[in-house]
């Protein structure tokens, strides 16, 4: 048998990405067209949306809100229509949801992380699957997080959906491997940018200590004593896209310089 080549992705590889016009599903639109991708995203923002296709004219962009089951189909028809079919999934959509002691989180707060951290992928998924199956080679790329492997006080709404998704991943693999297609979940830590810092400030507040501290507890948390980069988990994307990655599938992969606990 004829070894692939590990090097690059296929050319024209059709990608959808939700909440893909900032933060890291922005860099990760930016690495995967780097290297020859079709891009379609959405993203709940129209300001990032405008932003991102100035940026970036050549990438699809739509308006949704994937915790809206009827937004995600009108997305996926939009950008399976313009991308002619579909090889790559990045379900990326997520948000931090609130820091507080069980006793004092409001449940519509719950409610709405439920529904975009982990119904907002089902819903993603099961649009793009019918086509995936065309491909007999596609993927499906689920954000989790390091909190999906760690209890995390006092943000259990987010960590109970981060452990759901390694659990929907795990899942999929199973289901979809005979059909060709590939499911994993990344893993990140602590992502350095404006997200972690408004997580630490909010910590910080609930557990009554200065941001400085909570900061560097987050740091020293992890084996190599520092944050990580969007880059960084754009680039296990790209891995798992490419033929480097075509026989992984089923994993939770951390990128997170060996967060110890949370």
């Amino acid at each position: 048998m004829t070894e692939q080549t590990i090097s690059g992705i296929k050319p024209g590889l059709r990608v959808v990405i939700t909440a893909g016009a900032s933060g890291i599903g922005r860099v990760i639109a930016e690495t995967l067209r780097a290297h020859g991708a079709r891009i379609h995203v959405c993203d709940v923002s129209q300001e990032a949306l405008d932003a991102c296709r100035k940026a970036l004219p050549d990438v699809g962009t739509t308006l949704a809100d994937v915790a809206d089951v009827k937004q995600v189909d009108r997305f996926f028809d939009t950008a399976l229509s313009a991308l002619g079919g579909l090889d790559v999934l990045v379900n990326n959509a997520g948000i931090a949801g609130p820091t507080a002691g069980v006793e004092d989180i409001d449940p519509a707060e719950w409610d709405r992380t439920v529904a975009i951290n982990l119904n907002g992928q089902f819903y993603s998924a099961r649009k793009a699957v019918p086509a995936l199956r065309k491909t007999q080679d596609g993927a499906i790329i689920n954000m989790s997080s390091v909190a999906g492997r760690f209890g995390y006080a006092y943000r259990t709404p987010y960590a109970a959906t981060k452990w759901a998704i390694v659990g929907f991943t795990e899942s999929l693999a199973k289901e979809l491997g005979p059909a060709g297609i590939r499911v994993n979940a990344i893993l990140p830590g602590v992502v350095e940018g404006p997200r972690i810092q408004r997580v630490i400030s909010a910590r910080a507040q609930a557990t009554g200590v200065p941001y400085e501290t909570m900061e560097l507890e987050y740091k020293n948390k992890a084996s190599l004593r520092r944050m990580v980069s969007a880059q960084d988990v754009a680039n296990m994307a790209l891995f798992l896209c490419s033929p480097a990655g075509r026989n992984i599938s089923g994993q939770a992969l951390s990128v997170c310089g060996n967060v110890e606990t949370l």
